[in-house]
């Protein structure tokens, strides 16, 4: 019994790795890149997304993963850009297989980047390949310098750490060294990006790592 749902485990990874095969296959045709913000509830990352894509050059549009309402779908509507609302229902992460479906939304001619806001969680999001490009992890200073180290798999997985929400740090006696520190211990090529929320201090230095990227994928 037990050798048998192993294998029903394992056929739903697989189907789910094949979904993820394909948008990559796909976007790295169309020259699209495609990135998966993980952070845990708070963290940040639609403000990230709401002040990058006011002020960003490229053609952009985003997958909202949430567990229930459109609150963060609206607000990135408000920016202009299109925008898919994936509802778990209870699950703790998005799938290839949903983002698949949400990706046939968008005119993927008319799109250069795509960001995908996972549910916020920093364990089982950085488990699934999605079909991106690179997994960012979006940690806020507010919620105490200890997550690398407590969370490694994703700080091993992504290719850059954004740190939001600079402007609380003499509030919340946030330990900078502590937190750079243990993210270099753990990934020392992951690009490290601090972010002032209110100001908008560090968003540029964010997209400007992120056209690097988009110009990279689409270099001959």
């Amino acid at each position: 019994m037990a050798t048998k749902r192993v294998s029903v485990f394992k056929s739903v990874l697989a189907a789910d790795e094949q979904f993820a095969l394909r948008i990559r296959r796909e976007m790295d045709e169309r020259g699209v890149l495609v990135l998966n913000l993980i952070g845990s509830p708070g963290a940040g990352k639609t403000s990230l997304l709401e002040g990058s894509l006011r002020r960003c050059r490229f053609r952009a549009a985003v997958v909202e993963g949430d567990i229930a309402t459109a609150r963060d779908a609206e607000r990135i509507a408000s920016c202009g850009v299109p925008v898919v609302q994936i509802n778990t229902k209870g699950g703790c992460h998005l799938e290839a297989n949903l983002v698949s479906k949400a990706l046939g939304a968008f005119e993927l001619d008319k799109i250069d980047v795509i960001f995908i806001e996972n549910v916020g969680n920093l364990v089982c999001p950085a488990e699934f390949d999605l079909g991106e490009d690179c997994k960012v992890a979006v940690c806020s200073t507010a919620e105490g310098a200890d997550k690398p180290l407590k969370y490694p798999h994703l700080f091993h997985e992504c290719k850059a750490v954004v740190l939001t929400k600079k402007d609380l740090s003499p509030y919340v006696r946030f330990d900078r060294e502590l937190f750079w520190g243990d993210v270099e211990a753990l990934n020392g090529k992951a690009v490290k990006i601090e972010v002032d929320n209110l100001t908008g201090e560090g968003i540029d230095t964010w997209l400007e790592w992120v056209e690097e990227c988009l110009e990279q994928k689409r270099r001959p």
